[in-house]
């Protein structure tokens, strides 16, 4: 008898921690993410980094391909072809090192069927549980041309490789959209599509904090904002803004403006606390140097000092400095600060 209850028991919570990382995303699907935000956006840095993983979690390199080449429909040839090259230098270090990465299913080049745009209009409607009218109305009656590239290209020769499931298809769209500015309307509707795929609102929840690790909590939020959940502070109470008023040895003045401009470069390059370092002088009064320095928390202004670009900073300039003073700002207006920020992107 108990173990008849120890068995159910056990299978109970089988199926309950199944449910559950049914409801996440897995390693794969995390990687497809992370890709995808990085090409959108074209950081190349962070991108080879999370190429690596995503081999190391199991994804096959036409699976990767594949991805990269869906890309250039949502975000242009230049990032596509980026990050395709960037992905060939991965594999060829990989390589290198003795690391033998599965290769997965064979990618389809050619597609002969008789109708390409008929091929593709249904895969929409399967995709979209909706009619799908020819040409689309709007766009499609306005420019036939890019209506026809949707369907026959995008939906018709890309989608018919199985190598990525739909499902996948619509993670790496999602990610693309999700990680530009200007395209909410399209992650709206590709939102729907990918929960017909089976994505579910969780999944996405935690899509919109990767696509806030690795872009910005503003594009993050356009995520949470069309699935209804809470957006995250763009500015956060314990931001830090300080502006450092310096004045500068004469005879050390172009040497100490090489070092900070390196300084400052490497902060904003390497630290996702840091918000902004910002140098200036004064053009009636050079040796007056002016940093406008934004932190994301106290945290992170901590972290900063202990970095070794930071340290060889102050080390450097010790004996340049003729004077320094730390004024501690407080935000007044913090929604146009927002907006200046979506000016500078």
């Amino acid at each position: 008898m108990r173990f008849k209850i120890f068995t159910l028991l056990f299978t109970t919570f089988t199926l309950l921690m199944n449910a559950q990382n049914q409801q996440n995303l897995d390693k794969k699907q995390s990687s497809l993410v992370s890709i995808s935000s990085l090409t959108a956006i074209g950081n190349i840095e962070d991108l080879k980094l999370e190429l690596n993983k995503a081999l190391d979690s199991g994804l096959a390199i036409n699976e990767i391909k594949e991805a990269l080449v869906q890309l250039y429909a949502y975000c242009g040839f230049p990032r596509s072809l980026n990050a395709i090259n960037t992905f060939k230098t991965v594999l060829d270090e990989r390589k290198a090192k003795g690391i033998n990465d599965i290769e997965g299913k064979k990618i389809i080049v050619e597609n002969n069927v008789e109708d390409k745009y008929e091929q593709g209009r249904k895969t929409l409607e399967t995709l979209s549980k909706t009619s799908q009218s020819k040409p689309a109305k709007g766009f499609g009656e306005f420019a036939p041309r890019i209506d026809t590239f949707l369907k026959e290209h995008l939906f018709a020769d890309i989608f018919v490789s199985d190598v990525l499931t739909y499902q996948q298809r619509e993670l790496v769209t999602i990610s693309a959209l999700a990680s530009l500015n200007g395209v909410e309307s399209q992650l709206q509707s590709h939102i729907g599509i990918g929960k017909n795929t089976g994505i579910t609102d969780k999944q996405l929840e935690q899509l919109a904090d990767l696509i806030q690790e690795f872009v910005s909590k503003t594009q993050a939020n356009t995520v949470r904002k069309i699935i209804g959940k809470p957006l995250v502070p763009i500015i956060e109470n314990d931001m830090m803004i300080r502006i450092s008023e310096i004045e500068i040895v004469p005879e050390f003045l172009e040497e100490y403006k090489s070092i900070l401009k390196e300084e400052a470069s490497a902060s904003v390059k390497l630290e996702k606390g840091v918000i902004a370092i910002f140098p200036m002088f004064q053009q009636k009064n050079p040796n007056q140097i002016r940093i406008v320095e934004m932190y994301a928390d106290k945290e992170a202004y901590q972290f900063h000092l202990q970095t070794p670009h930071f340290q060889h900073y102050k080390t450097s300039t010790l004996k340049m400095v003729k004077s320094l003073e730390l004024i501690d700002m407080t935000v007044i207006d913090s929604e146009t600060m927002q907006d200046i920020f979506k000016k500078l992107k």
